[in-house]
């Protein structure tokens, strides 16, 4: 499928999507938010893709925003359609995609981008990259599930601070937040990334699978965490996966996964 505003390429089971609008440093529209859907469902349904990386084009910004240009003017309604429709078509849907996503943070992560990178199921920055909501600072708040997964990454405390006061956060004090896994040079950030990517591949897709599911369950409202592990883990054992993990297992050899 062709694109205008992002990449795709695989190798190799891993496949990299690349938000590619530089000179609007890769913010988010609304076509980079379809397309960006678009990549993710085809890449999800590709059983030979087992990770995928999102990262952005060029050496200055991951995402660094939302396009403010096309909803500075909307109205109460148009704005809550826009953060429902935005929630659903994209966050939501990374962040419960079965194939794990890992988002290479390789420059400004703001408003829209961070979001983006936190419904990621995890994040690797470069060490110069800045992260951060500045939404208040337009009179208006995060809209793409922003207030709700910052502070489950960094606590309450330190999301309202980042919120209200609109400021960045260096990559080194990301991680220590909790908000980045890991700090790397700009230079070695996807190879970084492919790497951990290479160790995803090692184990089961469909036991991976279940681990995101079962993982997310603790942040819905409603879900009982414990008893969707308990399910998920039941499910684990009807699968071909696990009769080649635990015979070759006790086979002393390394096992063919095949993702079903």
């Amino acid at each position: 499928m062709a694109y205008e505003n992002i990449l795709t390429e695989s190798n190799n089971g891993i496949a990299t999507i690349t938000v590619n609008r530089p000179t609007k440093l890769n913010a988010l529209n609304k076509q980079t938010i379809q397309e960006l859907h678009d990549a993710f469902e085809a890449l999800a349904a590709d059983a030979q893709i087992r990770a995928i990386i999102l990262t952005g084009s060029g050496e200055k910004a991951f995402v660094a925003g939302a396009d403010i240009a096309e909803f500075a003017s909307f109205s109460v309604q148009e704005g809550a359609q826009l953060a429902a429709q935005g929630q659903e078509l994209l966050f939501d849907f990374v962040q419960n995609l079965r194939t794990p996503v890992i988002a290479a943070v390789n420059g400004f992560a703001l408003g829209g981008g961070l979001e983006l990178a936190m419904s990621c199921h995890f994040r690797v920055a470069s060490d110069n990259a800045k992260m951060g909501l500045p939404e208040v600072s337009l009179g208006v708040i995060p809209g793409y599930g922003g207030t709700q997964r910052l502070p489950q990454l960094v606590g309450k405390g330190r999301a309202m601070e980042m919120i209200m006061t609109a400021g960045m956060v260096s990559a080194e004090d990301a991680k220590n937040y909790g908000l980045v896994n890991h700090v790397v040079p700009q230079a070695e950030l996807l190879d970084f990334c492919n790497g951990i990517a290479q160790k995803i591949l090692r184990n089961s897709p469909t036991a991976i699978s279940q681990a995101i599911k079962a993982v997310n369950a603790n942040f819905e409202d409603g879900v009982n965490g414990y008893q969707t592990e308990i399910k998920s883990f039941g499910k684990c054992f009807g699968t071909e996966d696990f009769k080649e993990g635990t015979t070759a297992f006790l086979e002393k050899r390394k096992p063919e996964f095949k993702g079903n």
